[in-house]
Order: structure tokens, then C-alpha cells, then sequence
């Protein structure tokens, strides 16, 4: 006869089954929420697309209208299983009146550049088109460079610039 001791160490005892099947339950969540980790790094360009649709108001049929898609394939990539293409992804931030690069960096394309409070207004003007706003950003990144030259150099001087006042005297 078997004792409740050598039950117990076998697992046969009464309410072992219960407790392997918790046990793998338990499991069970944890690599589900493991790989919903590893899904938000993936599909982090969806959700980002869909908080940027919700936040702005936008249905998805409005979105996938104005983006040039399907409703089915806004969907897939919301869900994060399409990866849009740069062309898709410009289209999507023209819908959502977003900048294209924050697009193109949560989708990898692009590393991200320091942000600077000009930059930032920039791309965040929801007058400006794409092309207005990268024309700005141009001209303003082409004028910090050539400013970060020639004060390297000891060539700018603020003062020498400055406009003199008129000889004029009220």
C-alpha cells in the first residue's frame, strides 16, 4: 500500500494535478507577457501610428483614405504585422498632419537626431507641408553648421555684424 508521503512525492496526491496545472498556467503568463514585450519593440511603429490616429481623431478609413492604403493594411500595420515602407510611412504622417522623420526613426529607418527647440517647432507645425518643413530645417541646419565653423575658427564676431545706427538724430 502507498503511503500519502510517497503520494505526495510522486504528485499523485489529491490536488497535485490542480497545482501543476496552476503552476503551468503561471508559466503560461509570463512568457505571454515576455513575448508581448518583444512585440511592443516590433510593432512599436503600429501602436505609435495608432496613438497618433487617435490622438488626432482620425478614423482608420479617413487615415487609409488620405495615406493611399487599404483599411485592411492600416490595420496590419497598427497591429505591427506590416512594416510600411518609407514611401507608406510619409503618407501616414502627411494623413496624420505628423512629422514623416518621426516616423521614418520609430520605424528604424532613420537614427535619431538631438532634438533643439526649433527643430521641434518645425516639425510639429501643422501649417508647414513635409516639404516646407524639411526646406526650413535645411536652411537652419546649413546656417548652424556654417555658424559652428566660424566660431571654431574665431571668425564671428556678433558686433562686426550688426547693423550701425543711423547718423540721424531726432
Amino acid at each position: 500500500m502507498t503511503t500519502n508521503h510517497q503520494k505526495r512525492a510522486a504528485g499523485t496526491e489529491d490536488g497535485a494535478p490542480e497545482r501543476v496545472g496552476q503552476a503551468v498556467e503561471q508559466v503560461g503568463h509570463v512568457v505571454e507577457q515576455a513575448g508581448q514585450a518583444v512585440g511592443q519593440t516590433i510593432d512599436d511603429i503600429g501602436g505609435y501610428i495608432r496613438a497618433q490616429r487617435e490622438s488626432a481623431q482620425v478614423s482608420m478609413r479617413q487615415l487609409a483614405r488620405t495615406a493611399g492604403v487599404s483599411n485592411p493594411y492600416l490595420s496590419q500595420v497598427e497591429r505591427g504585422l506590416r512594416k510600411p515602407s518609407a514611401e507608406i510611412l510619409q503618407q501616414i504622417a502627411k494623413g496624420l498632419r505628423i512629422s514623416a522623420e518621426a516616423l521614418y526613426v520609430k520605424a528604424g529607418i532613420l537614427d535619431e537626431r538631438p532634438a533643439s527647440v526649433v527643430t521641434d517647432a518645425v516639425l510639429a507645425d501643422p501649417t508647414l507641408s513635409e516639404r516646407q518643413k524639411r526646406v526650413l530645417l535645411d536652411v537652419y541646419e546649413s546656417f548652424r553648421r556654417e555658424n559652428g565653423a566660424e566660431s571654431s575658427a574665431g571668425a564671428t564676431n556678433i558686433g562686426t555684424d550688426a547693423v550701425a545706427p543711423s547718423s540721424t538724430t531726432p
